[in-house]
């Protein structure tokens, strides 16, 4: 063997004893030690450090410093027992201050107990005991724990946990954070520190002075006071109440946007607002809402529904005004209607039904598409319509038709119609029922007259200056005031194409026969998927599979009875025995030798 290959030999097999020796775990290395002291009672290859007055003992292992004013430290378990004044700092972001640490080289699992802080640049955990498993990079606490962070607020909770590398906390069990604003109230919330997001699973709610947002799944960002709410999710402003699958909230503008199944409730008015697509403003006191909207003004005997492609409504609570854009319908058991636009005063208790001009044909012999009610058979037609409610009584009280009034109804039992119309007209309600009618102005009528057998004698064609009309049951009775000029035709002479006037518009197809009846003109509804939250990822448990087996490896170098590496170990974790079972009393801090 030649000389050259003898030293490359040596060279080898000297890198590779370099190469075994760096990757085996270091050992905890006492930096300064102050006074030593040895105890042959505790045993063999057990050093006790007290610190000196030109310093703390000073503790190095892995990248993490650990200072405190007395340590015990097991030579053969590399593992050491810090007393009074401990603090422990890893890199430049991880600091921990409390009165008693103890930690092992090999697991590199801490256990510190007495009032512990523990520091990070963005937030600050106190809690009475602590662990950190620097290989996961996690801390741990299951026995009441605070966050403090300047500009979130503090967060308590029962059982919490720190990932580190991700700056994340997991609160657990009656998690609160209070911040200046608001009350932030759940069982489970995972919070990130340095963006300042949190993540609520479970009933949870967060109370403000003017807001109560309700939730099982939401997401909310404590810095920019925005949040993101999907399941079950409700916000209460005051007397008002959002619901929806797709809720995103303001805190900052007090605002509110829903999506998919929305119902706004007027707690103080007793009306509520139905749709897909909604935009509430608290500071406005309105809300806007579409994608199938309807709004319901509730009644003690019947309710009052209205449907268009938009509605808002706006107005302080003791003067709310709902409007309804663009194909709007009326719907109540007893009457209907339908118009560009329906305007609702809650106040007075004036409902007006408008059409815009802009929608019109602009055919010279077209009909005017007007606004039309339906009640007791008649259908009401005019340019613009009033309808006045009792507020107190919650009925109809009256009627008024602006200029081209015109009503029409089907003759009992021909095929042919009543019509009397004119300037205006006025109608009144008993028990929500019209009684009367008086048609004002230029009035005319065309009037299918029957015997008491409801035999057909004549077909009354008539002018005056007025017309009153009062219903008795299915009964009309029918005054001509002023009358002009009229007569009451045989039927056989009387041409069937005089038997219209002018500007007929019979609309019965139109009504609405219920609630359902409103949505048949919409286009199909397609509603957007709810993206949502990302599902919620069940961690693995603190003390899991990978910490037992480095507290098992550490037992095997441990010559007590109880091994020190897992004696901490809290109890629904399966304790580890050497020689004897794990003792369940062992002191948080060892007075004796603080």
């Amino acid at each position: 063997m030649n000389l050259s290959f003898r030293y490359f030999l040596i060279i080898v097999c000297c890198f590779s004893t370099l190469l075994a020796y760096s990757q085996q775990p270091k050992r905890i290395f006492i930096e300064y030690s102050g006074f030593t002291v040895r105890d042959t009672l505790k045993g063999d290859n057990v050093t006790t450090f007290v610190r000196s007055d030109q310093g703390q003992i000073h503790i190095v292992h892995e990248g993490v410093d650990m200072w405190c004013d007395k340590a015990i430290y097991y030579q053969d378990e590399d593992f050491i027992e810090a007393f009074s004044n401990v603090r422990v700092k890893q890199g430049d972001t991880i600091n921990m201050t409390s009165k008693y640490v103890e930690y092992s080289g090999i697991t590199q699992l801490a256990f510190a107990a007495g009032d512990v802080v523990l520091t990070e640049p963005q937030s600050t955990l106190t809690t009475d005991t602590l662990y950190f498993d620097r290989t996961k990079q996690q801390a741990y606490y299951e026995n009441k724990g605070k966050v403090v962070r300047d500009s979130s607020g503090t967060i308590t909770s029962q059982i919490g946990r720190f990932y580190m590398e991700e700056s994340k906390y997991r609160f657990l069990k009656d998690v609160v954070l209070v911040n200046p604003e608001y009350t932030l109230e759940t069982n489970q919330l995972d919070f990130y520190s340095e963006t300042g997001h949190a993540y609520m699973y479970g009933p949870s709610t967060i109370i403000g002075e003017t807001s109560k947002v309700y939730t099982e799944r939401g997401f909310y960002d404590t810095k920019k006071d925005l949040g993101y709410f999907v399941k079950n999710s409700k916000v209460d402003y005051d007397n008002r109440e959002v619901e929806g699958d797709s809720i995103y909230f303001d805190r900052n503008r007090s605002f509110v946007s829903a999506t998919n199944n929305i119902k706004v409730t007027d707690t103080i008015n007793k009306s509520i607002v139905k749709g897909h697509y909604a935009e509430v403003f608290r500071a406005k006191d309105s809300v806007f809402i579409t994608k199938r909207a309807l709004a319901i003004t509730i009644q003690e005997n019947d309710s009052l529904y209205i449907h268009a492609d938009t509605l808002m409504v706006t107005g302080k609570p003791e003067h709310r005004t709902t409007r309804a854009y663009y194909n709007a319908k009326m719907y109540k058991s007893d009457m209907s209607g339908k118009a560009d636009s329906i305007h609702a005063d809650h106040k007075s208790g004036l409902t007006q039904f408008i059409n815009l001009k802009r929608f019109a044909t602009g055919d010279t012999y077209s009909v005017s598409r007007r606004p039309v009610i339906w009640n007791l058979g008649n259908q009401m037609t005019g340019d613009s319509i009033h309808l006045i409610s009792n507020v107190e009584k919650e009925e109809l009280d009256s009627l008024k038709v602006f200029n081209n009034a015109f009503i029409i109804s089907k003759d009992s039992l021909g095929d042919g119609f009543n019509q009397i119309k004119g300037q205006r007209l006025i109608g009144l309600f008993k028990d929500n029922e019209l009684y009367n009618v008086d048609i004002i102005k230029n009035a005319e009528i065309i009037f299918y007259s029957r015997d008491d057998k409801d035999s057909l004698f004549g077909i009354n064609k008539s002018k005056s200056g007025n017309i009153n009309l009062q219903f008795d049951g299915s009964y009309k009775i029918v005054t001509l005031i002023n009358q002009v000029d009229g007569d009451i035709f045989p039927e056989s002479q009387f041409p069937k194409n005089a038997r219209k006037f002018r500007g007929f518009d019979w609309r019965g197809e139109e009504k609405p026969q219920s609630v359902e009846d409103l949505f048949k003109d919409d286009p199909p509804l397609v509603l957007p998927k709810i993206k949502g939250l990302e599902p919620y990822v069940e961690d693995e448990e603190f003390i899991d599979e990978g910490l037992l087996k480095r507290v098992e490896e550490a037992g095997k170098k441990d010559k007590d009875e109880v091994n020190k590496a897992g004696r901490r170990l809290i109890k629904k974790a399966t304790p580890l025995k050497k020689k004897k079972p794990l003792k369940q009393n062992i002191p948080l801090v060892n007075k004796k030798d603080n």
